[in-house]
């Protein structure tokens, strides 16, 4: 992925680290790139994953639940970092942002998750999907032999933790943020009437599970 970056036209490379609070024209920012890259992402990571897995023993749900790990906004922001688009992200921002404010939106999961995907799409135009794909899964390597070597189900851990000490676990949305296509939401983790964890995502069971994980870390320390 990073050679497509190096490679890619000026102005969609600019486009694709281009937050919407930067420009006057909202068009001329990451978005739309980033709403196409997410269905590329989307497909690349399952043309991966679905050769791989028996067919018996996987069917669309487990695939479905795999693939969410795969591409989760916590996999995204991975990726982005190792892509060093944090930096490209500095690099692109105008000179009157504040830097506290710059450095809050780029260690923002939502901001890098959408940027890598920007990147995605921006690669798709100019190189199409062949090549892209085979970038995709080679920059979410990592991140894909995790989803099938470790499936994530924090929910199911914790609940059958909390079953054990008589208690239930229950899922509360706090907060939903971005616009439409670009959504996170913010869930708390609620046993015995009490917030004990938070964690948030692009969909509702992404952040379901990031609370579900977090109170499972706080049960154990």
């Amino acid at each position: 992925m990073h050679d497509l970056l190096e490679q890619l036209p000026a102005d969609l490379a600019r486009q694709a680290v281009t937050h919407a609070s930067w420009t006057d024209h909202r068009a001329e920012s990451y978005e739309r790139l980033a709403f196409l890259g997410d269905s590329v992402l989307g497909l690349a990571v399952t043309t991966e994953l679905f050769p791989r897995l028996d067919a018996e023993a996987y069917g669309a749900g487990r695939l479905t639940k795999i693939r969410a790990q795969a591409v989760s906004g916590r996999s995204c922001r991975a990726v982005a970092e190792r892509l060093g688009l944090p930096s490209r992200l500095r690099v692109a921002a105008p000179p009157d942002v504040p830097l506290a404010a710059l450095e809050a939106l780029v260690s923002t999961e939502r901001v890098l998750a959408s940027v890598i995907e920007a990147v995605i799409g921006a690669c798709y135009l100019h190189f199409g999907y062949e090549r892209t794909a085979v970038a995709v899964r080679e920059a979410f390597g990592p991140e894909i032999e995790q989803s099938l070597q470790s499936p994530a189900d924090f929910k199911s851990a914790l609940q059958e933790r909390l079953a054990r000490r008589g208690s239930v676990v229950s899922y509360e949305v706090t907060d939903e943020s971005g616009p439409p296509h670009e959504r996170t939401f913010a869930v708390a983790a609620v046993v015995g009437g009490e917030r004990v964890a938070a964690g948030s995502g692009r969909s509702k069971k992404e952040a379901e599970q990031a609370a579900a994980e977090a109170a499972l870390a706080a049960l154990e320390s």
